[in-house]
């Protein structure tokens, strides 16, 4: 499916039924050859967005599934670059292709860190925590940065209700809510429980102060909005 060399449509089935760690340990060889993976682009808008705002000396990136972030990381990093994952199977992926890196498996919600980092990333990963459990997630990052240190990550801006990607995502949260509640282990992967205001408060209340700053690359909705921000957390 997607690609010659990614999953089945039944090996998504499968992984889609294990739990959140089970399922990417499962799809870990081939995730590569997805859509799931960071897009590239974003890796380069990120790169340019944060270059002004560096040098950095090291580097996290969180929830880094098989090291995409490690190249957007790379270019502004003069020091150590971390991966933290709690998936083995995309933990081995990131080690096989980014050897010179520092691979960690350890959960998000309870990261081991503190006050080693200047830089903290993380991409398309935000949506495998409940509402709930985002407050743990950030206090984890705000601990494992020094003073002054930044965490970064980019945000889409919610499609247009006649968009197909809006009923594309809504259908797909709901087919997720309906899986979830009928088979267990669950698996948390939802596109509609982090509105930004939500986030930036979850943040603030962590500690951070939040800006953001739009990503011109992807341009602007018929309102004048941008499509994407890359929001910016400074541990003061």
């Amino acid at each position: 499916m997607f690609s010659p060399q990614g999953p089945s449509l039944r090996e998504l089935c499968v992984q889609a039924l294990s739990s959140v760690e089970r399922g990417y340990d499962l799809l870990a060889p081939k995730f590569d050859h997805t859509p799931f993976r960071t897009p590239e682009t974003f890796l380069a808008a990120t790169v340019r967005a944060l270059t002004e705002l560096g040098p950095f000396e090291d580097g996290l990136d969180v929830c880094c599934g098989t090291g995409a972030g490690m190249l957007a990381l790379r270019p502004l990093c003069q020091g150590r670059i971390t991966g933290v994952d709690f998936s083995s199977g995309m933990l081995a992926q990131a080690r096989s292709a980014h050897p010179d890196g520092s691979w960690v498996r350890a959960d998000a919600r309870t990261l081991p860190f503190a006050s080693g980092f200047d830089l903290a990333v993380s991409f398309g990963a935000l949506g495998h925590f409940l509402p709930g459990e985002r407050p743990a997630v950030f206090d984890g990052v705000y601990r494992a940065l020094r003073p002054g240190g930044l965490f970064a990550f980019p945000v889409i801006a919610p499609p247009s209700i006649a968009s197909v990607a809006h009923w594309a995502s809504l259908g797909f949260d709901v087919t997720m809510r309906i899986r979830n509640a009928v088979w267990r282990p669950p698996f948390v992967m939802y596109y509609r429980t982090m509105p930004l205001p939500t986030v930036c408060a979850d943040l603030g209340a962590a500690g951070f102060t939040v800006t953001t700053v739009d990503l011109a690359e992807f341009g602007r909705d018929r309102d004048g909005s941008p499509r994407s921000r890359l929001v910016l957390a400074r541990k003061p």
